[in-house]
């Protein structure tokens, strides 16, 4: 389900104050991070997460399925990237991701809560890769947690001032061994429907968050 064009808004004032605050953008008299042709691609689905009823973080999941597909990081990465789509394969490529800072300090586990969506999303789509571009300090998180591999050395990218590589994943090939490892990624075919069935309902409740157990919903 698309999002109203005041959620639309939180997404972008969300993006917007996470990458001002890394220095990743200019700061701009508007105060929101848009990307209009990816934003609005009809292949986007730009993802909410709510904890506690205050919205902490938020991605967006393009899903291409053949080389006509908009996908962000192909303006960067399309030599490694187009191989996989031209063979006829499924690719799932996150960006923008972003989280409320008083969130992450108070939750450790915002990342993984912050990722969920996208490994959902892998699923639904029956992903055969996922590909993310990622700041060097945060190579040896997806590294670890998914399995993801370098497919590039650093590149300049042209949405934000820094580099960025270029991580890939064989989905197929990792999910039982991530899923067990941390069972909080695994979900209900329901709960992927809904998030991103373009006609399903919006809001999804995992009650079984670890330890703190706050209320964690998602929206696309």
């Amino acid at each position: 389900m698309r999002l109203y064009p005041a959620e639309r808004q939180a997404v972008h004032r969300l993006r917007y104050d996470a990458y001002v605050r890394r220095r990743l953008i200019e700061p701009r008299a508007d105060g929101q991070l848009y990307d209009e042709e990816y934003d609005d691609a009809s292949n986007a689905w730009i993802t909410m997460t709510f904890i506690d009823g205050e919205l902490a973080s938020t991605l967006r999941v393009n899903v291409a399925v053949d080389e006509n597909g908009a996908l962000p990081s192909l303006s960067v990465f399309s030599d490694v990237i187009m191989p996989h789509l031209r063979m006829g394969r499924v690719v799932i490529d996150l960006t923008r991701l972003a989280a409320r800072l008083e969130v992450a300090q108070k939750i450790p586990e915002l990342p993984y809560v912050a990722l969920r969506p996208a490994w959902m999303a892998a699923e639904y789509f029956k992903a055969d890769r996922a590909v993310a571009n990622v700041l060097r300090p945060h190579l040896a998180f997806y590294r670890l947690t998914f399995g993801y591999a370098a497919w590039s050395e650093p590149r300049d990218y042209p949405y934000a001032n820094c580099k960025t590589s270029c991580m890939g994943v064989d989905f197929r090939a990792v999910r039982e061994r991530v899923e067990a490892r941390y069972p909080f990624f695994r979900s209900t075919s329901a709960v992927r429907k809904a998030l991103f069935s373009r006609q399903a309902g919006q809001h999804i409740r995992r009650p079984d968050f670890p330890e703190r157990r706050p209320r964690v919903s998602s929206t696309t």
